[in-house]
């Protein structure tokens, strides 16, 4: 290389700003989610007036379920006005994570309300008041109308987003809160089993717990930095280090930045002969092309010519100038401990 040997690589996809593309726009999310906003506040309140008439705690947890998915709503819609907002100052991804944020304040809420309602239920259970059978089937076959058209409405959004993803859930569930309600008024109309009720509200506990579950699971992984779900890094370091000139890679990160939004970053050595800036051109295509990863920053260096040298394999020699502390496994040609 004349005057260096070393090349850093930023790549970003066609199109792209920092590798981050939405398959629909943020416009059109934004007014798919006020829709859903608008139809669930409408009925919610009048299934709050119909709870109390009926004395139906089916009936009130699938209000204050709908309650959270107004906020759910609300929080999404924020965490895109923030998400889109350049990177400047000391934000250098912008404000990307506030979607994720968003997501995780989600599936903590399903899983506090999944609390609650499953306290009640099991009190409703040993002590059922009086329900009012008919007006909880009628207010819950309503509501099935309502938060089906709420789903379909955050179903046209971009739902690889995680935060959009969280205010799907927290709808989905609730259409399936006002299906076991529906079924519980009907049995409570015509057999008088009036524990049905509370029975109907576990069951919308359990499907709660598992989505609030898996919410603050996947924003959790993000927070922590750690790879997306779908990839192995080690795989991608033995994957890195299999091409041509390369010799080693180490210092190897992948983490993602917000919902979709992978990068890596690693330190790659050639043969002293290699090309550094054809080599990096060469991982970015691999990594785009294998692993959808369009966020990369690669270091690229010379492997450092030496007549001897002492150690055990896979332990980095101290004079190499090159990192004087890796992260992480050091991944080179054959057997390699990870």
């Amino acid at each position: 290389m004349a005057g260096h040997d070393h090349d850093h690589g930023h790549s970003h996809g066609p199109g792209e700003h920092g590798g981050h593309s939405h398959g629909v726009s943020a416009d059109a999310d934004r007014r798919w989610l006020g829709i859903a906003l608008a139809l669930i506040c409408g009925f919610m309140a009048a299934e709050v007036v119909v709870g109390i008439v009926a004395d139906s705690l089916a009936l009130i947890s699938d209000a204050a379920h709908m309650l959270t998915d107004a906020v759910s709503i609300v929080l999404a819609l924020i965490a895109m006005r923030l998400a889109a907002r350049p990177a400047r100052g000391g934000f250098t991804y912008g404000l990307k994570r506030a979607e994720i944020l968003s997501a995780q304040a989600n599936g903590l809420t399903l899983l506090l309300l999944a609390v609650w309602l499953a306290y009640e239920a099991v009190r409703r259970l040993l002590d059922p008041p009086e329900v009012a059978g008919g007006l909880v089937l009628v207010t819950a076959l309503a509501g099935i109308v309502v938060n089906v058209a709420a789903a379909w409405c955050i179903s046209k959004a971009n739902r690889t987003s995680l935060n959009v993803e969280g205010a799907y859930q927290h709808i989905l569930n609730d259409l399936f809160a006002f299906i076991g309600t529906a079924v519980a008024g009907l049995i409570v109309l015509t057999t008088g089993f009036v524990q049905a009720d509370a029975i109907a509200t576990l069951v919308v506990v359990a499907l709660m717990v598992k989505a609030g579950y898996g919410l603050v699971h996947e924003s959790g992984r993000i927070f922590l930095e750690a790879a997306p779900a779908h990839v192995d890094p080690d795989a991608v370091g033995d994957r890195l280090v299999a091409h041509g000139p390369v010799t080693e890679v180490h210092d190897l990160h992948i983490w993602t930045i917000t919902s979709g939004q992978a990068a890596l970053s690693a330190h790659v050595l050639v043969e002293p002969a290699g090309d550094c800036h054809a080599v990096r051109r060469d991982l970015e295509k691999l990594l785009d092309a294998e692993y959808g990863i369009t966020h990369t920053t690669l270091q690229v260096d010379h492997t450092q010519e030496t007549l001897l040298r002492v150690g055990r394999p896979g332990e980095t020699d101290p004079a190499d100038p090159h990192c004087a502390d890796p992260h992480g496994p050091v991944h080179r040609e054959g057997p390699h401990d990870h």
